[in-house]
């Protein structure tokens, strides 16, 4: 069962835009101790911009330096047949689960959710994560869709990312044993009863993460959201500000961001 904060690592790049593997190990060196595990390649990693070279460069590295940590690689790719593909990758590549969102389209019925995800159990056997968000897929998951998904195999745990703190409550004391991450870190306060945090602060203050869930507090909360603030984590390209930041501290190499795919 998982639980604490989880680091949604940046994806670093070297001047030619390839995965630069001493920054990874950098990186995750300098929030092991506090994290409870690693997944690279999700939106904090740009994860839907990446090439697959960049992908599988990104998993294989974090597997590499991981220092015993589990690594749950996520997976952002518009069509259900690309998932399934990219997790027998992952799977190769000795990952501890795969954190899949749900297909790239507005219009999807929560019954095509479903199916998303049960092909994808049938397809590979291996744990899956849950994310659930709207600002890559352009849809989200309802409560009563994400029970059903709960209920097929091997299921370990939801990123719950729709940005709405009722709705992560209501999916928390709803009946089923999924480990239930808040993905906001505005909204760790009020998503009472999570089993932990996955956001991108993690990549730079993981204690601070593991403050607010042992005591959430109103004022760490304020601490949170001025340090949010400060570092950009809540800017559309936040991505690229928490890189600068790491940058400056030395911890990667360059702040370079992934160019969007044509």
């Amino acid at each position: 069962m998982y639980s604490g904060t989880i680091v949604p690592l940046i994806t670093p790049l070297d001047m030619d835009t390839r995965v630069d593997t001493a920054s990874v190990a950098r990186l995750i060196e300098s929030v092991h101790r506090d994290v409870a595990g690693l997944m690279p390649t999700l939106s904090s990693g740009e994860g839907w911009k990446l090439s697959e070279t960049q992908w599988r460069d990104m998993v294989a590295a974090t597997c590499e330096h991981s220092r015993g940590l589990p690594v749950l690689a996520g997976i952002q790719l518009p069509e259900t047949g690309q998932v399934i593909e990219r997790a027998r990758l992952a799977k190769e590549l000795g990952v501890d689960a795969v954190v899949v969102t749900t297909p790239f389209q507005a219009d999807i019925s929560q019954d095509e959710i479903f199916a998303h995800y049960q092909a994808l159990r049938a397809a590979v056997d291996i744990p899956l994560f849950i994310y659930n968000e709207a600002a890559v897929s352009g849809n989200t998951i309802e409560l009563e869709t994400l029970l059903r998904i709960f209920a097929l195999p091997g299921v370990v745990g939801i990123k719950e990312s729709s940005g709405s703190a009722e709705l992560t409550r209501r999916i928390v004391r709803a009946d089923h044993t999924v480990p239930v991450f808040e993905g906001w870190e505005n909204l760790l306060l009020e998503a009472h009863g999570v089993a932990g945090f996955i956001g991108p602060l993690a990549n730079l203050e993981p204690q601070l993460c593991n403050a607010m869930l042992v005591d959430p507090t109103p004022e760490r909360q304020a601490t949170i959201d001025e340090t949010c603030r400060r570092y950009g984590v809540f800017e559309d390209d936040w991505y690229r500000l928490v890189k600068q930041e790491l940058c400056k501290r030395k911890v990667i190499g360059t702040d370079l961001v992934v160019e969007e795919r044509t």
